[in-house]
């Protein structure tokens, strides 16, 4: 009887992905998936918009801050891509000369999608966790709701889940206050 040998997905494997798909290297694993539909993007979209005026820009809020959408992380042997990353400046004060950057964010967003939200939910919030990123947002575009989530002893625990209509105001951005339907500008 021979047994199947299993190799761990390579950056090159991950390098040969054709350039319409996302991808990334989980628990060993090439994951991929197609780029996110106008929705997602544009929830994505509005929240970069929202959070980077006040913290990145320091227009009516408080600056020091980077923000990036679909970082290339390399967190140990994982290649994970979120929707936005955010980091405070004094962590990340240069931008690395690689494609990719392995300094853990201060912050993750991930946007849900039907092809996306087991591996949000799941490996890649284990893997948030595992690398030490205190805040993780998961947002629902089309049950229109935010979940926020403060990692604690290496636990992840859910600080407050918002639904639309609500005012957002939560670490580490509560310096500032947004109509959670700001994410969604063609609600229907």
């Amino acid at each position: 009887m021979q047994l199947e040998h299993h190799r761990d997905a390579t950056y090159e494997d991950l390098m040969a992905v054709p350039e319409h798909l996302v991808a990334e290297i989980l628990n060993g694993r090439l994951v991929t998936h197609p780029r996110p539909a106008p929705r997602h993007a544009s929830a994505s979209a509005a929240l970069g918009m929202i959070v980077g005026h006040p913290y990145q820009l320091g227009r009516d809020g408080p600056g020091g801050w980077v923000f990036m959408v679909e970082p290339e992380l390399h967190l140990d042997r994982h290649v994970a891509v979120p929707d936005l990353a955010g980091w405070r400046r004094e962590r990340l004060s240069a931008f690395p000369e690689t494609a990719w950057i392995e300094t853990v964010p201060d912050w993750i967003c991930e946007v849900l999608s039907p092809g996306t939200e087991r591996h949000d939910r799941g490996e890649k919030r284990a893997i948030y966790a595992a690398a030490g990123v205190p805040h993780l947002w998961l947002v629902n575009p089309v049950l229109k709701l935010l979940e926020v989530h403060a990692l604690q002893a290496g636990t992840w625990q859910i600080v407050r889940t918002f639904v639309d209509g609500d005012s957002v105001s939560v670490p580490p951005f509560d310096a500032i206050s947004f109509d959670l339907s700001d994410l969604w500008p063609l609600s229907g």
